[in-house]
């Protein structure tokens, strides 16, 4: 428990929904503004999804100053939507608003331009300048005062944004003609360009609300997931059912599952039996046989058996939520390689603008044309938005987290997304992570072994004895039992003996089942089996032995019946999952507490190239990061309490979402049904996203780096500059969707080329 101090100093975490932004420098400006702010501890804005999330501490700072602080900075800042659906409401007025301001823009700018389009047919048309002025004015002022408004917040705060760029190029190029028109419109070599600086804001206004719909789009894996929550809740009380809305569940609560029905709460079944389909929540692609104590997910399909589900966990402690809540965090963080674009984004208005004016007072001094000039310079400033570094990494990092999490895999930070493609080496637990984990009996023999009869009584006495036991070795023996159809007689006076056994009495009759050491203190002989007991454990079994302890008729006592061996079975898709991490090239080791002959056992099956066995768990660690010292990049995989320091340690740590919460909470990365082979998987979309963002960030600076001197040569009129610039950004983010084609390989489907 957290000390009172310690409980004040731990920062408190919010979110927020950010308007006005544009481009790279946007974000910075708003993550400037936070982080200055006193009680801040960290701040991300993320472009994408127009949200800050930031980390503060409670008694320094409220939320209205912070919303402040973001407002001095130019922007306007609110707490989001309280609802998924009120969200999608807010989103989607925004997207009408801008819709109706395109076709607006648009049909005000066709007249101007048309002369433009006909002349290629020997058509010579051109609007009186009066017309000009008519129509391109409620463009320049009316649709793109969100310019000037954006772009006299960003000179405030000495700085600049994509906004003043397109406010400062149509706004000369609007003058030019305005001049034009009121002082040379008897001149016959009057030119007007009202058409480029009107074209230029309604291609910006459709590039921004294509850029916007795209978006969205890489918001659909939580969308999808935030689908799952059914609003109601069928829940029986007083011997009634009723529905109720899901906020008023509670623990403990009884809820009725019809066939077909979403499971709206994370619960244990009291009763009924079914099938039940989880993939939406875990990847899992087939349904799985549920029955009375087995544990249900809330978001999950029940599909053919009524269920009454006991309620464990609602609202925002249930597995779906914190699944949301973790692609939520890493789709809102920030890739390392993101740092450089801020970097860069921090001069690149500033640059441009000198670039601009070097333009202009080049051509002029050139040829002495100023309108050539102004219009050279224009194009310089629309062709050089920032849009697209704004929006390479993170519109690519959400789209490759969603779909991933759509899989079963949950990657909780952009950092464990960019490091895990360059993953050399990937060290596995082995119990619980590429085993079962649940220990099976693999082999019983008895000592008459001339008749099945006294397999079967073998079986049945040793599972009689270990009826009430909870121990893993006594469950696997009554597994066994009741899968032979055998009938377990009552034991009586049944006690467990600590680190050794148990003994009961059945049918009148005392047995003993428990290790070699118990055997050993109760003298019994047992030559007639240890050939066979040392087979197999040299195979890294662990051997149980059953012993009669009380006379019989006959007078014969403490006879030795036979033993039970008992192993860890492999995992189905552990050796598939070894195999397509080598084909990568990437190195497996296998790492385990357990002796020599067990861990070498597993590992020859799977085909691990280096075991390391005999370690404690509190060597785990040291273990892991020696092989970081051997190897370039170290993944640690593993699902126990005492994998959690190795899972730190590691590069990436990849838990298994069927282990515990301490080792999730620690990995970088989840993988929902505790499948292997989705190690492979996760390696494979990280590697995909990061080569996304590499291509987004080519073709961003590509744009700008060829864009920018064709438009200082004179070789771009401002209206192809705007074309290219909305262009760039919805290109960005529609290669970042291509990410949402992707499958993984244990899916059953073959894995998309993106």
């Amino acid at each position: 428990m957290k000390s009172p101090i310690e409980a004040q100093t731990q920062p408190h975490s919010l979110n927020l929904s950010i308007q006005g932004m544009s481009c790279a420098s946007c974000v910075g400006r708003v993550e400037k503004a936070l982080q200055n702010t006193h009680g801040v501890v960290s701040a991300s804005v993320n472009l994408a999804t127009e949200n800050a999330h930031i980390d503060f501490m409670e008694e320094a700072v409220t939320a209205e100053e912070l919303i402040q602080a973001v407002a001095a900075a130019g922007y306007h800042a609110s707490l989001p939507a309280p609802s998924p659906a009120a969200q999608d409401a807010v989103k989607q007025q925004q997207t009408d608003r801008e819709a109706r301001a395109v076709i607006i823009a648009a049909i005000l700018s066709l007249p101007l331009v048309a002369p433009m389009l006909l002349t290629p047919f020997g058509i010579h048309w051109m609007l009186p300048g009066w017309i000009q002025f008519a129509l391109a004015t409620p463009v320049q002022f009316w649709l793109g005062a969100r310019f000037y408004r954006a772009g006299w917040s960003a000179l405030k705060a000495r700085t600049g944004n994509m906004d003043l760029l397109v406010a400062l190029g149509t706004s000369a190029g609007y003058g030019l003609s305005v001049y034009a028109l009121f002082f040379h419109a008897g001149h016959a070599d009057a030119h007007y360009y009202f058409e480029a600086s009107a074209v230029v804001i309604t291609l910006v206004l459709l590039g921004k609300w294509l850029e916007g719909r795209a978006k969205r789009q890489t918001t659909a894996a939580i969308q999808a997931l935030q689908a799952l929550r059914p609003a109601t809740a069928r829940v029986r009380r007083h011997q009634r059912d009723i529905e109720i809305a899901i906020e008023q569940v509670k623990v403990n609560d009884l809820v009725i599952v019809k066939p077909g029905e979403r499971i709206p709460v994370d619960g244990v079944i009291a009763d009924g039996t079914s099938h039940v389909d989880e993939s939406m929540v875990t990847g899992e692609s087939l349904p799985l046989s549920k029955k009375i104590n087995d544990k249900v997910t809330g978001g999950s399909i029940n599909a053919d058996g009524l269920l009454i589900v006991k309620t464990l966990a609602v609202g925002t402690e249930t597995t779906l939520a914190r699944i949301i809540r973790l692609v939520e965090d890493a789709q809102a963080a920030k890739a390392p390689i993101q740092r450089l674009v801020d970097k860069v984004s921090a001069v690149f208005v500033p640059v441009v603008l000198m670039i601009a004016l070097m333009t202009f007072a080049g051509w002029w001094w050139f040829n002495g044309d100023v309108q050539q000039a102004i219009i050279n310079a224009v194009a310089v400033l629309v062709i050089a938005c920032p849009c697209a570094l704004g929006l390479a990494t993170p519109t690519a990092i959400m789209a490759g987290t969603g779909v991933a999490a759509q899989q079963g895999i949950l990657i909780k930070d952009a950092e464990a997304l960019e490091v895990a493609h360059r993953i050399h080496t990937v060290i596995f637990d082995k119990t619980g992570t590429l085993t079962q984990g649940k220990p099976v009996v693999v082999e019983y023999l008895a000592v008459d072994q001339q008749q099945n009869q006294s397999h079967q009584e073998l079986l049945r006495i040793a599972a009689a004895v270990q009826a009430g036991s909870e121990h893993p070795l006594a469950r696997a023996v009554i597994a066994m039992a009741e899968q032979q159809h055998l009938t377990i007689p009552a034991g009586e006076n049944s006690t467990a003996l600590p680190g050794r056994g148990t003994v009961a009495t059945v049918e009148g009759v005392q047995f003993h089942v428990g290790n070699t050491r118990l055997m050993q203190e109760l003298h019994i002989d047992l030559s007639p089996l240890a050939e066979q007991a040392q087979a197999l454990e040299n195979q890294g079994n662990t051997i149980s032995w059953l012993a009669r302890t009380s006379p019989v008729a006959q007078g014969q006592e403490k006879q030795l019946l036979g033993l039970f061996a008992f192993g860890d079975q492999i995992k189905p898709t552990a050796q598939a999952a070894i195999e397509r991490l080598q084909q990568r090239g990437i190195k497996t080791v296998m790492i385990s507490g357990d002796n020599q002959g067990s861990a070498q056992r597993v590992a020859k099956a799977l085909g691990i190239q280096q075991v390391l066995a005999n370690v404690l768990p509190a060597d785990k660690a040291a273990a892991v990061a020696e092989l970081k010292q051997q190897h370039q990049s170290v993944a640690m995989v593993g699902d126990g309490i005492n994998d959690a320091p190795a899972l730190a340690a590691a590069d990436v740590g990849i838990a298994m979402a069927t282990g515990t919460d301490v080792a999730m909470h620690t990995a970088g990365i989840t993988l929902m049904h505790g499948d292997p082979a989705l190690v492979s998987d996760a390696i494979d979309i990280s590697q995909r996203t990061y080569a996304k963002i590499r291509q987004n960030l080519f073709w961003a600076f590509i744009y700008n780096l060829v864009g920018i001197p064709l438009a200082a040569m004179g070789l771009l009129s401002p209206i192809i500059a705007g074309a290219a610039m909305a262009f760039s950004s919805v290109s960005v983010v529609s290669n970042a969707l291509l990410l949402k084609r992707w499958r993984p390989h244990t899916s059953g489907h073959p894995e998309k080329n993106n």
